[in-house]
């Protein structure tokens, strides 16, 4: 199985990216790249209000990696949304980073002024700023109010999913279009009970792979692309470590049936807008 997937513009995305979220930038966050880098990690995300771009964009620097060999994901946030606040955003993002281009940026959030956000990142990936653009936290009913806006089809929705929350609606609306499902959370954000499951780990057992690992693979299987996170290098490692073997379709039909259809995050639920503006300042 290949180790990257196209998007619908033509560009080449690694289907295991590592994810920075929640990753304080206090020396933790380059600590950790550094880390996944070395183990061989070419995919790193991160976002504005991860405020840990800096220190991503240090640690691809001084690991002395080509840039062009390592996606670079960030993502807009809500504040910077609207036409003209998003140039600001994307600029303080490159600057950041410390990059001439990112790989591909998101909409982290879709509320505000979605639409005149959009325009302003399809403008700087027709500049070269962004090779590819994207959403984020999407749902049905959000998708088919803000996606006819647009003039161009996003290239990813980056969405909560795991075997317990597959997202099945969603899911099928972005097939339609070859939009591509970005993984958060994608091993339940280290829920007990989906990583002591015992049908995935009994599925583990005849592979000879932890319970993560073949959620992993099983995300990566369906077509998804995965960010998965930890500052344990064993767990960075193991986590990159599923491309050695192979679900069988029995074995993705038993994880198939844990979807329960439910997120910890409901991106419809009222007032959440509000409350990631007021919650998570971000300043020009």
């Amino acid at each position: 199985m290949s180790t990257t997937i196209k998007l619908n513009d033509g560009i080449q995305i690694p289907v295991v990216g590592f994810g920075t979220f929640l990753i304080p930038p206090d020396g933790s966050t380059y600590q950790a790249v550094r880390e996944a880098l070395e183990i061989g990690y070419r995919h790193i995300d991160t976002a504005t209000a991860y405020y840990n771009e800096d220190e991503v964009g240090k640690a691809v620097r001084d690991s002395g990696i080509p840039r062009e060999e390592v996606f670079i994901t960030s993502k807009l946030w809500v504040s910077h949304f609207g036409y003209e606040r998003a140039k600001l955003g994307i600029e303080r993002s490159l600057k950041k980073l410390g990059m001439d281009y990112m790989d591909l940026y998101l909409l982290h959030q879709p509320y505000g002024d979605v639409a005149g956000a959009w325009k302003a990142l399809e403008e700087a990936k027709a500049e070269g700023k962004i090779r590819s653009v994207g959403v984020s936290n999407m749902t049905p009913k959000i998708w088919n109010t803000y996606i006819p806006q647009f003039a161009t089809m996003p290239s990813v929705n980056q969405i909560e999913c795991n075997p317990f929350a597959q997202q099945k609606a969603i899911r099928s609306i972005m097939t339609e279009n070859d939009v591509k499902v970005e993984c958060w959370g994608p091993l339940g954000q280290g829920s007990k009970d989906l990583l002591t499951n015992e049908t995935i780990k009994t599925i583990g057992e005849k592979h000879g792979k932890n319970i993560g690992q073949v959620i992993l693979r099983f995300e990566v299987q369906e077509g998804m692309i995965v960010l998965p996170k930890s500052t344990n290098p064993q767990r960075i490692k193991s986590n990159l470590d599923i491309f050695d073997f192979e679900l069988s379709e029995d074995e993705m039909n038993v994880i198939r049936s844990l979807d329960t259809g439910k997120t910890k995050h409901d991106p419809d639920a009222p007032g959440v807008g509000e409350f990631l503006i007021n919650n998570y300042p971000i300043e020009d």
